[in-house]
């Protein structure tokens, strides 16, 4: 499992039908093509994949469909994000029983003026107690409001059963900081950038891959800045990633999810649209969109 976390992996997208429901079809559609661009696994039910606008009997069906399509050696990571421990575990175990190579926990966050660095610590020690399958840490303080410290992340990669860690904070001066006190030196703790716009840095600062929105769209692009670093050819994954730079900013951050979703559209893929109270981007916005993803050569 940990050898499959170094590479891109793609946290999907949930697409829905006109109906409004889940479109299992239209998932599976979207894996088998992205099985063929060389990425290293998925991750479903994340932030991209809108876990938390779906019921536990979607989230049942995501799974299950997302793992018919996956082959056994790409990665297949399911997110959980129960704000209980006790409820993580079951969803732990619920995630091993439907499949899931890993998972991927977010952080508790809804009381977030209790939760301290121990109490962080103790929540994911507990999930990965109880996990049958291996854990990685998901920091994403832009979203939840808490943040997992480099010091907490040295301490819980320490654990047997926990993996790596998925960082979309951005911040490189702490990623830094987590890959000199817990990814130094260590094939059995995978330190992996969330953040599309510092990819490439994130790998030459010691990084062993990534999970990133913005593949879903460009997920050829991405492996090649992976396995362009790699090679040692710095110039050409430099260049990569100035390509995808833009693409990933307006998918992510500026646009978000319906952003996300309306590139997937563009580039012959299922995107759709997302769950209310998100929003698709307006006109303006999705010409913008076709803009970025013309000049980065991706359409």
């Amino acid at each position: 499992m940990r050898d499959k976390l170094r590479g891109v992996l793609l946290p999907f997208t949930t697409p829905f039908g006109a109906d409004g429901e889940v479109d299992a079809r239209a998932l599976c559609e979207n894996v088998r093509r992205w099985n063929e661009t060389g990425v290293a696994g998925y991750v479903a039910l994340g932030s991209t994949g809108e876990r938390a606008h779906l019921d536990e009997s979607e989230r049942a069906v995501v799974v299950e469909s997302a793992r018919a399509c996956v082959p056994e050696r790409l990665a297949f990571v399911v997110g959980i994000g129960e704000q209980s421990t006790r409820l993580a575990c079951v969803e732990a175990k619920r995630a091993a029983a439907a499949g899931a190579d890993a998972v991927l926990a977010l952080t508790p966050h809804f009381y977030r003026g209790a939760l301290t660095q121990d109490a962080l610590r103790g929540h994911f020690a507990a999930v990965a107690d109880a996990s049958p399958v291996p854990v990685i840490l998901y920091n994403i303080p832009q979203n939840t409001g808490v943040a997992i410290a480099p010091e907490t992340v040295a301490r819980l990669a320490e654990h047997e059963n926990i993996a790596g860690i998925k960082d979309s904070s951005g911040d490189m001066v702490n990623l830094v900081e987590m890959l000199w006190l817990a990814g130094a030196g260590r094939d059995d703790f995978t330190i992996m950038t969330g953040h599309a716009g510092v990819f490439y840095a994130s790998l030459c600062a010691g990084a062993g891959g990534a999970i990133l929105a913005a593949g879903c769209v460009a997920p050829r692009l991405c492996v090649e800045i992976y396995e362009a670093f790699r090679a040692g050819d710095h110039g050409r994954a430099g260049e990569s990633q100035r390509r995808l730079a833009p693409v990933a900013r307006a998918v992510t951050t500026r646009f978000g999810i319906g952003g996300l979703k309306s590139a997937l559209d563009r580039v012959g893929y299922n995107g759709g649209l997302p769950r209310s109270p998100l929003r698709a981007p307006d006109e303006e916005a999705r010409a913008e969109i076709a803009r970025l993803l013309e000049e980065s050569s991706l359409t």
